[in-house]
């Protein structure tokens, strides 16, 4: 539907089955993407979800306190029509994970970051066949062609909404592996969310807490675990 920043005018939020999923109604309205196309999504869950937040908006409509919906019309209007650059994009990180960059000193800060990441490496080699070298400093290493390649075929084998959520974790942890792990239920969005900060936590713990990175910091988790959200509420049992 048109009118973002309209005020509310509908009575009821619902939710009703629609070709290729469901649909979000209001009253007699069916909400539409920013783009027009009907806001249809693969689960009941997330619609209800939606509807939920729909059914919260008082006075003017407030889109920033409506995450699902907007993950949603990204899913709809941005990420189905352009998935094979979106995947690419999101795959393009293996070539130079976080998880692979360690710290040339201090000792104790590389030992953390050996300690949380490796695991994840591990799994990653296992699951995907895709070993990734490990190095420290910042100078980039190249990672060999078949550990990137099957790390690009299992981003592409997702669906335009998993794509979404899984654009949202590797964006904001700035690692393919991270996000893969949340994905398939390797990490939790907490620990995922945790071991992308190492380097910004131990800096803090150094030379103190900066407010305005702190509050950055915070809108990021909030929106790595509405992605989390996102996706536990395309599995069609939710």
């Amino acid at each position: 539907m048109s009118g973002w920043k309209s005020k509310r005018f509908w009575t009821d939020a619902t939710v009703r089955p629609a070709e290729g999923g469901w649909g979000v109604w209001l009253d007699a309205r069916q909400v539409r993407t920013p783009a027009k196309a009907p806001l249809i999504v693969p689960t009941e869950a997330l619609a209800r979800a939606i509807v939920a937040e729909w059914q919260a908006q008082v006075g003017v409509i407030d889109p920033l306190s409506m995450p699902m919906t907007r993950a949603a019309n990204a899913a709809i209007d941005k990420v189905t029509p352009q998935f094979a650059e979106v995947a690419d994009l999101i795959a393009a990180y293996g070539a130079s994970d976080l998880l692979c960059y360690r710290a040339e000193a201090p000792e104790a800060l590389a030992e953390r970051q050996a300690a949380a990441w490796e695991p994840i490496l591990d799994w990653a080699e296992t699951r995907f066949a895709a070993p990734l070298r490990r190095t420290r400093g910042v100078v980039p290493i190249v990672q060999p062609t078949e550990s990137l390649a099957a790390l690009s075929r299992e981003v592409h084998a997702q669906s335009p909404f998993t794509l979404t959520a899984l654009h949202e974790f590797v964006g904001i942890s700035g690692s393919l592996l991270l996000g893969l792990a949340v994905l398939h239920g390797r990490l939790s969005p907490d620990e995922a969310w945790t071991s992308s900060r190492i380097d910004e936590d131990w800096q803090a713990e150094l030379w103190g807490a900066d407010e305005e990175a702190q509050a950055a910091a915070a809108k990021k988790a909030v929106d790595f675990k509405s992605a989390h959200n996102f996706l536990k509420l395309l599995d069609a049992s939710a």
